[in-house]
């Protein structure tokens, strides 16, 4: 089946990004404020029963992650699953794929703004905020090796905190049984929850996918580059999650407001407190980056189609990046900076991602074998996962993300009549 790319005479995405810079844009989402910021909540949810919610992200975020490779490698273009479900499975599925997307991750992208201010300067959060994301749109605009670059940057920074807080954590006394022991607490409505809570921090691997067409060999590298960024980011939540767990236990974990300062406090390394908030500073920054950059293209592929407003199309002549949307997403993720609380924005965030991945692997069950179809059991375990997860978050964020989809859903309705 073929599918629909640029127009004819707009500029080109150019294809800079190797396999070492695709694996690091998905871990620089993956790896960010979801280590900082979702183990608290999912700690709330799930109590001693985290480690079983990570296990089951990780397997859902597996099929998916594996979904998405196999339709990426055929539709090496910018947008998603936004692409994926509108070619094989209609053009509302892919719109309703867009949406979820879009409105879900640019809430997110206010969610991650956040926590670089509160990380920062605490008393004017929301300023920081609104810098923070003027800072990263700037650098997006520069083109896409300049955000490759900082990404690096900012990633290595990050493991080498994360890798801290593991040492401090693993070299001090505490009763590995008692810490991991799972009792009354652990439901198994509140470790489903806890594991779609959990799944806002594994779904940057999307992020690889949404820059299709500035991957270079795309059929090759994204299909290598989705599976490597998930496996050592699972590798990293594993070790972390355990080092929170052994040295706080389920119910300090859960009330934790920063769990990795709190947990080098009380391994007895306050001095390395500072050094954990500038890392969770740093983290939310690259998180941010990557997502505006997913944001951004997606709103490309909407606004190609007539989704969305013909001129977020345009693609800057000398950067070669949709700079008109790179804008409009960074203005408007300042704007919901000044309105959203961070805790309550993952589960929205979490359920239209969940939504979008359902999607994901519902388009590739279609997939032929000579296109490249995952096994069955994935796309069925991805597909029915997903819709377990989405339903048993939050009330509050199940409500939000119901009506958020039945609005998108209204609005393409409206305009096809």
């Amino acid at each position: 089946m073929a599918y629909r790319g640029r127009v004819t005479g707009e500029p080109e995405l150019r294809r800079r990004l190797g396999l070492g810079d695709a694996v690091l844009v998905g871990l620089g989402s993956m790896i960010g404020t979801g280590v900082f910021a979702v183990l608290a909540p999912a700690a709330a949810a799930g109590g001693s029963g985290l480690l079983i919610g990570l296990a089951i992200a990780a397997i859902i975020a597996f099929c998916n992650a594996t979904s998405s490779a196999r339709l990426a490698a055929r539709y090496p273009v910018s947008g998603g699953t936004y692409v994926y479900g509108r070619e094989r499975l209609g053009e509302l599925w892919g719109y309703l794929a867009g949406w979820c997307f879009v409105v879900g991750k640019t809430a997110s992208c206010a969610a991650m703004a956040l926590t670089v201010g509160m990380y920062v300067w605490p008393d004017q959060a929301r300023l920081v905020a609104v810098g923070a994301v003027a800072a990263v749109t700037a650098v997006n605009y520069r083109g896409i090796e300049k955000s490759a670059l900082t990404t690096r940057l900012i990633v290595a920074v990050v493991l080498v905190v994360l890798a801290a807080v593991a040492t401090v954590a693993f070299t001090s006394p505490w009763d590995i049984p008692q810490s991991l022991a799972i009792g009354d607490d652990a439901t198994v409505y509140g470790v489903l929850q806890s594991a779609g809570l959990l799944f806002f921090a594994f779904a940057g691997y999307a992020r690889i996918a949404t820059l299709g067409e500035e991957v270079s060999d795309p059929a090759r590298t994204i299909r290598r580059a989705i599976p490597l960024a998930l496996g050592i980011a699972l590798l990293v939540y594993v070790v972390i999650a355990f080092a929170t767990l052994g040295v706080l236990g389920p119910r300090d974990l859960a009330s934790a407001a920063a769990p990795l300062v709190d947990t080098v406090r009380a391994a007895g390394a306050p001095g390395l407190a500072p050094v954990v908030q500038v890392g969770a500073a740093v983290a939310a920054v690259g998180s941010l980056l990557a997502l505006l950059l997913g944001v951004s293209r997606t709103t490309l592929a909407m606004a190609r189609d007539g989704h969305l407003p013909r001129w977020l199309a345009a693609v800057h002549p000398t950067h070669r990046v949709p700079h008109h949307a790179e804008f409009v997403v960074g203005a408007l993720v300042s704007v919901v900076a000044a309105a959203v609380d961070v805790r309550a924005v993952i589960g929205f965030s979490s359920f239209g991602v969940l939504l979008y991945y359902a999607i994901a692997n519902a388009s590739a069950a279609t997939l032929s074998r000579a296109e490249g179809r995952p096994s069955r059991v994935l796309t069925t375990v991805g597909l029915v996962g997903c819709v377990v997860l989405a339903v048993t978050l939050p009330v509050g964020s199940v409500i939000a993300g119901s009506v958020v989809v039945a609005v998108g859903a209204t609005v393409y309705l409206v305009r096809r009549r």
